[in-house]
């Protein structure tokens, strides 16, 4: 139950987070299309100061949290892993530690847009991010690959893919900023990565999600629970091809929910297209003036 339990605390992070980012830089966008830069912090329209890096300090909260569960779980045995608790202790410590160098980067975030300690460009944040991403991915690859539960190890290794791209899309962004689809791009892959964990979460610890022919596992000795395992070849063939076919479904929904917020916010701020060029004036006052400014211009 608490796995369920964090597995919905970060699927909600990761989705709040995306999405706000997503709104955010789609504004930006819109606002000033020449002079659009990808930022990693967008501050709240507010007239409080302290409420404008309100996100921040909720993304670090979260990021505390998901460390302590973490470090708390290291002790603890998983009958799903390659060699028992050692296994288990030193894939829980590496998340830990992961889950901490993304707490210190937030911190170094919120200093640089509060206050004049530490007066970081952006482009560094993109890759410090872009670098710490694909640690997650290394070690979501690892994690995978001592699982013996496939489906587990199915969910780790999509897991570990988004990783990789949103490392390249950080990486995209601190050489050239100015690309917004790559900007874009973070955002929806954010909330794909909080979708798929919402995913896992589902197809692994709750009985009505996982697939037929699949079970979960008892530690009978020390009376842990695990996620799930296939007795049958045929049965977790079938079962990572659902889970094949849901995560299409949910990179469609993302599609789906980028496309309807660029049109909402389109709406809501215009559309000010780059390159545009004024109108040329059509009255006959403004066309005689033209003329006249020519003609005094051609005699002197």
């Amino acid at each position: 139950m608490s796995a369920l339990i964090y597995q919905l605390f970060s699927s909600s992070a990761l989705i709040s987070l995306g999405l706000y980012h997503l709104i955010s830089t789609t504004r930006n966008f819109l606002k000033s299309p020449q002079s659009f830069s990808a930022r990693p912090h967008h501050p709240l329209p507010s007239s409080f100061p302290r409420l404008k890096h309100l996100h921040l300090f909720l993304l670090i909260l979260c990021l505390l949290i998901a460390f302590t569960h973490q470090a708390l779980i290291s002790s603890d045995s998983d009958p799903l892993l390659k060699g028992r608790t050692p296994v288990h202790r030193f894939t829980s410590l590496q998340s830990a530690a992961l889950l901490f160098l993304f707490f210190i980067v937030a911190v170094a975030l919120l200093l640089s847009e509060s206050t004049p300690l530490l007066p970081l460009p952006p482009d560094l944040f993109f890759a410090l991010g872009s670098a710490l991403f694909f640690l997650q991915y290394s070690v979501s690859s690892s994690a995978a690959s001592v699982q013996t539960s496939d489906l587990q190890a199915k969910c780790d290794s999509v897991s570990a893919q988004i990783s990789a791209v949103v490392a390249l899309l950080c990486l995209i962004l601190a050489f050239q900023p100015r690309i917004f689809i790559a900007d874009v791009g973070l955002a929806g892959a954010i909330c794909l990565q909080g979708l798929w964990v919402l995913q896992t979460g589902l197809s692994l610890y709750v009985e009505a999600f996982i697939p037929e022919g699949c079970h979960r596992l008892l530690d009978v000795v020390s009376g842990v629970e695990g996620s799930t395992k296939c007795d049958l070849e045929e049965s977790r063939l079938r079962a990572v091809a659902i889970l094949d076919l849901l995560f299409v479904v949910h990179v469609m929904f993302v599609v789906l929910v980028v496309m309807v917020t660029y049109a909402v916010m389109a709406r809501t701020f215009g559309v000010r297209r780059m390159g545009s060029y004024e109108a040329l004036p059509t009255t006959a006052s403004d066309s005689n003036h033209i003329q006249m400014k020519a003609l005094t211009g051609t005699q002197a």
